[in-house]
């Protein structure tokens, strides 16, 4: 969908960039030790056949088991592969800024590091990009407990009420968008908000969008934090924050 207002960014075109794109892929972890390298041993094949070059950024926010590890290790056989350190947890959102502030290609890859999406699919955000600014992954059948997939429902609602965000999966880990474009965007959440402050101001920057539909799989190893009381209660207060920054500066972003 197509955003008239406010003009969009003058560095940001409205089609792919002659041949194929160079992507950056930011993998933003918390203790993924079990997952982390199933995730990149299939990212990399799938890189390597739709992008002219790419980077992978694994962003490990500030893990208290053998995620660090387990990226260097894979750094020394995935020469495109940097691994950026948090030295403790600062949030989603954080490990995000880290990563897109880091981004040296046209193209950034969002890609959750638990092994719930399936990299293979990417080919079909890239066929999407060549009109888009930014493509949203969302999640055909979400594999999430049922309290969980509650929580989501009500969060859709609270972000399209106050952000005026009709996407459908705002929260999706599986995004591609422009460098340009994200990196013009004034992102300050440090939790699950981010999602919501990005595209919400990728809009007033009259950002083109498309959305994908992806698989999404059961977390097989590791724990989930997004579901936990205390994540969910910042995640709220994060949103009545920047829902009113918004409002008192509209032209923020």
């Amino acid at each position: 969908m197509a955003v008239s207002e406010p003009p969009a960014v003058d560095a940001v075109p409205p089609t792919l960039s002659a041949g194929r794109p160079t992507i950056s892929a930011v993998l933003p972890a918390l203790n993924e030790e079990a997952n982390l390298e199933r995730t990149v041993r299939a990212l990399a094949p799938t890189l390597s056949g739709v992008a002219a070059d790419y980077e992978i950024l694994v962003v490990d926010d500030g893990s208290t088991d053998r995620t660090a590890e387990v990226a260097r290790r894979l750094a020394r056989e995935v020469p495109s592969l940097r691994l950026l350190r948090h030295a403790r947890n600062r949030g989603y959102g954080a490990a995000l800024r880290t990563g897109f502030a880091a981004a040296q290609r046209e193209w950034i890859l969002l890609l959750d590091a638990d092994g719930q999406f399936l990299p293979e699919e990417l080919p079909r955000l890239v066929q999407a990009a060549a009109g888009a600014d930014l493509v949203l992954g969302y999640r055909q059948s979400r594999a999430d407990p049922t309290l969980r997939r509650l929580f989501a429902a009500v969060w859709r609602l609270l972000v399209r009420a106050l952000l005026g965000v009709t996407v459908r999966d705002t929260n999706c880990g599986f995004k591609l968008m422009r460098t340009a474009l994200v990196q013009a965007l004034d992102l300050q959440a440090s939790g699950a908000v981010i999602s919501a402050e990005l595209v919400a101001k990728a809009r007033r920057h009259g950002a083109v969008m498309a959305e994908v539909a992806v698989t999404h799989l059961p977390r097989r190893w590791g724990r989930q934090t997004g579901g936990s009381l205390r994540v969910l209660l910042r995640a709220y207060l994060e949103l009545a924050r920047l829902w009113w920054r918004l409002r008192r500066f509209p032209g923020a972003g």
